[in-house]
């Protein structure tokens, strides 16, 4: 690989890139062709480094959209949803996998050539955030330490391969020597897997800067007897408030770099904050296979049935941190105040739309629930606490939820609901960013009447038809619907489990659902829109329960023998 060539591209509808694993002793290019292979590339270290694998899932989903593409110029966007999951649970820790895959997205709707197009801008984006970066990083350094050649420290692999262009930490190191500012490098070898001597140190090789490599152990030593001017690493996640999640082993050279009044640089582009996370203590660490451990290029190094503790990476909590340099700014942990997201701001928009409905007479009591996702590519939502009274619920009475499990965040606060798990079931399936469960009587009546009378005909949706309130629902054919009802479980997972099947394989399915005998729950892109969306479904089954000298006929129509004759509830068009 020649200093201009990038690490990862994209060329006749593949990904091309670098076998990782391989290096320093063979180059070996990978040519990734189906979302399988993007996955298997990225939980095997083929590919690595934070924005290298969210480039790589990026393209991924283009791959996907490419190949589930319909007759006509559409995509089964059900089933891109569902490659573009798997592609965000082959590494959980790093947050530049789930923006990537988030963004391109966001373009779905348009075909697969603008999931494509999306994927190859962040390629370029990539070298124009890298050189930023490193330049940024370098003239910090240089006014840091402005009297002499640097020596510096760094910690597993954060160049060219860890990125597409220049790099993170190393592309500094590398923007420093081409300055005549570095006198040598020292590399942790990082294990397990030796990143930084089979990758950084092969990296500065072929850049001609001088290296040393050293057992990771070493480290705090280097730093203790003055060997050490400055430390530089990447991140794989960081959350609000500047703690920082990066290879296992940072954590500890911090610690030691503190100890001994050497500066603590971390380099990452914007797209590795996470802004919903508070703190580092929510980052999820990925735990890795014990053969890493007690084994050494396939020969045994540990006696057999060893148990092994392996998480990848640990979190460098803020104030250990002397500046963290993305593309567009330089944060000093130690000394600013923590950046932490407007949740207050949020609860107190679900607080209040809540006691507006409790006002209606939809959420009596403390029942119902509204959630709301912060960040449409973020992993948390907000939903209101269970139990509380929602005619005088407050900001505070919010929980922080995983969006994609309905777990909390802090299992020790607040608890929610067990109807999350519907919340969570829409917002892995759907582009929601707010959802609304209530107990509105028009619709819970309509949906527990239909369920009765549709019993046994095999009909699991309530047709509407013609009612000018459809428009209201945002459908592709506003002229008429159907809204699935879903039985009553004792189990609230199960019917969690039901939603998120019916919607993965109705990519069309209208923005809203019944539960026999229960409530109903819409969605939107803010609360808003969510809440306009219930408004208009339970203004539509009034009218239909208004129209009672009809639904005698009509429930007639769904028996067994005449089903395939039913016709929806008919409104006016006036």
């Amino acid at each position: 690989m020649n200093a201009q060539q990038p690490s990862l591209s994209w060329e006749d509808g593949a990904i091309v890139t670098i076998d990782q694993r391989v290096l320093p002793h063979a180059t070996r290019q990978l040519r990734l062709r189906t979302v399988d292979e993007v996955i298997e590339a990225v939980s095997t270290l083929a590919v690595r480094g934070a924005p290298a694998i969210g480039l790589a899932g990026a393209l991924g989903v283009a791959l996907s959209a490419l190949r589930h593409q319909l007759p006509g110029g559409g995509v089964d966007r059900a089933a891109v949803r569902e490659d573009a999951r798997r592609l965000v649970a082959a590494r959980p820790t790093a947050v530049n996998l789930e923006w990537a895959v988030g963004r391109v997205l966001t373009r779905l709707d348009e075909g697969h050539r603008a999931v494509l197009d999306e994927g190859l801008a962040m390629l370029r984006e990539d070298a124009e955030v890298n050189g930023a970066m490193v330049r940024r990083a370098a003239d910090l350094l240089v006014g840091l330490l402005p009297d002499r050649p640097l020596r510096l420290l760094t910690h597993c692999n954060t160049g060219r391969l860890a990125t597409t262009a220049t790099g993170t930490a190393l592309g500094v190191i590398l923007e420093l020597a081409a300055r005549g500012r570095v006198a040598e490098v020292l590399v942790d070898e990082t294990r397990p897997l030796l990143q930084g001597a089979r990758l950084t140190a092969w990296e500065l090789r072929e850049a001609g800067v001088p290296h040393r490599l050293c057992v990771d152990s070493a480290a705090a030593a280097a730093l203790a007897t003055g060997m050490v001017d400055c430390v530089l690493v990447g991140a794989d996640r960081i959350a609000a408030n500047g703690d920082v999640a990066n290879k296992i082993g940072t954590y500890g050279i911090a610690v030691a770099a503190a100890r001994s009044a050497v500066p603590f640089l971390v380099i990452a582009p914007e797209s590795t904050r996470d802004p919903d996370l508070a703190t580092g203590a929510g980052i999820k660490i990925e735990e890795r296979g014990e053969a890493e451990v007690t084994e050494c290029a396939g020969a045994p190094v540990a006696p057999a049935g060893t148990a092994v503790f392996n998480p990848a990476f640990d979190v460098t909590p803020a104030e250990l941190i002397t500046a963290i340099v993305s593309e567009s700014r330089v944060v000093r942990p130690r000394e600013e105040p923590a950046e932490l997201p407007d949740a207050n701001r949020l609860g107190d928009a679900v607080a209040a739309m809540a006691r507006t409905l409790y006002e209606r007479g939809w959420m009596p009591g403390t029942s119902g629930n509204i959630s709301v996702r912060p960040d449409p590519a973020g992993p948390t939502a907000l939903i209101t606490a269970s139990g509380r009274d929602k005619g005088e619920l407050t900001g505070r009475d919010m929980v922080a939820v995983d969006a994609g499990t309905a777990q909390p965040v802090d299992p020790d606060g607040p608890r929610a609901s067990a109807e999350t798990a519907i919340h969570a079931a829409v917002y892995r399936t759907t582009d929601a960013r707010a959802v609304i469960h209530v107990h509105a009587p028009y619709t819970t009546a309509v949906a527990g009447r239909w369920a009765r009378e549709a019993a046994g005909t095999g009909r699991t949706g309530l047709p509407l038809r013609d009612f000018e309130l459809l428009k209201g629902l945002g459908l592709a054919d506003p002229s008429g619907t159907e809204i699935p009802v879903f039985p009553n479980h004792a189990d609230v997972g199960r019917i969690a489990t039901e939603v998120a099947a019916h919607l993965r394989d109705r990519p069309d399915a209208p923005p809203a659902l019944l539960i026999a005998e229960h409530g109903v729950t819409v969605w939107g892109r803010d609360l808003a829109q969510a809440r306009n969306r219930l408004e208009c479904l339970e203004a539509i089954c009034q009218l239909v329960l208004l129209d009672a000298g009809n639904w005698p006929a009509r429930a007639a129509a769904v028996s067994p023998e005449t089903a395939v004759e039913t016709t929806p509830w008919e409104g006016q068009t006036a």
